[in-house]
C-alpha cells in the first residue's frame, strides 16, 4: 500500500456540528512509557511521529490527563504548538493513576476541575475543542459528572462534551445533562460489544470513537481480515481501519502508535476500497 496518503482520503466527519475532521484521526497513548507510565523510550521519536501525524492530514488528535500521566498532553504541546488552523485536540479527564498499567476513577466535580485546569494549561489553550469524561465513577451520580463538564462548558473552558466507556443507559443519563457530541468506547471488528451505543450515536449525529481499533495488534489472528488483507496487498491492520471506516458514517478511529512507519500504514487505510462482499465477510 501506498503510505503517504493524506488522512483526508477516509473522508470528514462533523464533531457537534462545527468542528469537521478528516475521519482517521491519532490517539496518543503510546507515546508514553511501559503501562502507558512516564515518558517513552525515545522522547524526539514521539514528538517526530506527532508531528508527521499532522503532515498527514491528521486534524484529530485525541489524549488524556491520565496518560503519563500528563506526559502526552506535554509532548503535543511540544511537538504541535503553535497549533495548525482546524487541529483538533480531544483531551480526558476523570481517572487516576497510581503506576504502570494502573487505573482508578475519581468523578467528583472538583477533582475533574482539577484535570481540566491541568490540561488547560498543559495543551496551552484557553478553551478545549473537546473534553471528555474518561470513565464512569460508580461512587458519584453520573449526571453530577456530566454536570460538572456542563458547567466548564458554560465557562467557556471547554467546547463540546464528550463521554467514554458507558453503556447505552449512561449515554442517554449524560444526554440529558449536556449536548454530547462524542462517546469513546472500546470497539473493532472483533469486539462489537458496544454496538448499541454505536446505533444511539449514528441516530443522534454523535461521533462515535473506538479505542483499541485494531484490538490492540491482535486483529491479524482474524482468519477473514488476513484473507482479505491479502487480496488487497494490505496488512491486516489496514483492513480493520478500512473496515470501521465503511461500518459507520460516525466513526472515528483514532489509531495510536510510537513507529512512523505504522503510522504512516495506518493513514493509507483510509484510501482502502472494500466491496459488499468483503464487509459482509467480516460482518460474520
Amino acid at each position: 500500500m501506498e503510505t503517504t496518503v493524506n488522512a483526508s482520503a477516509a473522508g470528514t466527519v462533523q464533531i457537534g456540528g462545527d468542528l469537521s475532521v478528516n475521519r482517521l484521526g491519532f490517539g496518543g497513548m503510546r507515546l508514553t512509557g511501559p503501562g502507558v507510565w512516564g515518558p517513552a523510550a525515545d522522547p524526539e521519536n514521539a514528538l517526530a511521529v506527532l508531528r508527521r501525524a499532522v503532515e498527514l492530514g491528521v486534524n484529530f488528535i485525541d489524549t488524556a490527563e491520565a496518560y503519563g500521566p500528563k506526559i502526552n498532553e506535554e509532548q503535543i504541546e511540544q511537538a504541535l504548538y503553535p497549533y495548525r488552523k482546524g487541529l483538533v485536540i480531544a483531551t480526558k479527564g476523570g481517572t487516576t493513576r497510581s503506576g504502570p498499567g494502573e487505573w482508578g476513577r475519581d468523578g467528583r466535580p472538583e477533582k475533574l476541575r482539577e484535570n481540566l485546569e491541568g490540561s488547560l494549561r498543559r495543551l496551552r489553550l484557553d478553551c478545549i475543542d473537546v473534553w471528555q469524561l474518561h470513565a464512569v465513577d460508580q461512587n458519584v451520580p453520573y449526571a453530577e459528572q456530566v454536570g460538572a463538564a456542563k458547567q466548564f462548558q458554560d465557562e467557556g473552558k471547554i467546547r463540546h462534551i464528550g463521554i467514554s466507556n458507558v453503556n447505552l443507559e449512561q449515554l442517554r443519563i449524560a444526554q440529558s445533562v449536556a449536548n454530547i457530541v462524542s462517546v469513546q468506547n472500546q470497539y473493532n471488528a472483533s469486539n462489537r460489544t458496544s454496538e448499541d451505543v454505536l446505533k444511539a450515536c449514528e441516530q443522534d449525529k454523535i461521533v462515535f470513537i473506538p479505542w483499541f481499533p485494531v484490538a490492540a495488534g491482535d486483529i491479524h489472528e482474524n482468519d477473514s481480515i488476513a484473507q482479505i488483507a491479502k487480496e488487497k496487498n494490505a496488512t491486516p491492520y489496514q483492513i480493520a481501519l478500512a473496515w470501521l471506516l465503511k461500518h459507520s458514517p460516525v466513526m472515528l478511529p483514532i489509531p495510536g502508535t510510537s513507529s512512523i512507519a505504522h503510522l504512516e500504514e495506518n493513514i493509507a487505510a483510509g484510501a482502502i476500497h472494500l466491496s459488499a462482499e468483503n464487509l459482509a465477510t467480516i460482518g460474520r
